[in-house]
């Protein structure tokens, strides 16, 4: 493949952020509100994950968080096109802060941002799909979830 057709891998890192037994989702695309993720994203050069993290959970939602261990590692790709992303997820604490839907993410990528249920969230689209189990402490849970084709 000629670098032309590929482009580095990116790495991203995700919030697992559980309060009063929900669990914060944002949308996943923008402006649309049917693929729902965790809080998240790219990783900037010379900060950590931890720092990368707290700030792209306080650009996208206005909270702030504590950033704890490691609990996933996902991985997903477009199989037709060059798009690679490896996801560190970690669990976080509340710190402070409110969902206030008048929040606008300064990257204008997030638009939507809920607490859910696992009831509310088994009802929805949501990538991974392995982070209910996750979230939730499953016995047995996956914490390295292969390769999976992105959804557009």
């Amino acid at each position: 493949m000629t670098q032309s057709q590929t482009r580095p891998v990116r790495i991203a890192a995700r919030a697992i952020l559980l309060y009063e037994d929900k669990l914060l989702l944002v949308n996943a695309y923008k402006n649309r509100g049917d693929l729902w993720c965790a809080p998240g994203g790219g990783a900037e050069p010379h900060q950590s994950l931890p720092e990368n993290l707290a700030r792209e959970v306080m650009e996208e939602t206005g909270l702030t968080v504590s950033v704890g261990a490691p609990c996933l590692i996902n991985e997903f790709h477009d199989p037709h096109g060059t798009f690679h992303q490896v996801e560190i997820f970690f669990r976080c604490t509340l710190v402070a802060g409110a969902l206030d839907p008048t929040w606008q993410d300064p990257e204008k990528v997030v638009s939507f941002r809920r607490w859910v249920t696992r009831d509310e969230l088994s009802t929805l689209t949501v990538r991974p799909k392995s982070m209910a189990a996750v979230a939730w402490g499953d016995e047995g849970a996956v914490v390295y979830d292969h390769l999976e084709a992105i959804l557009r």
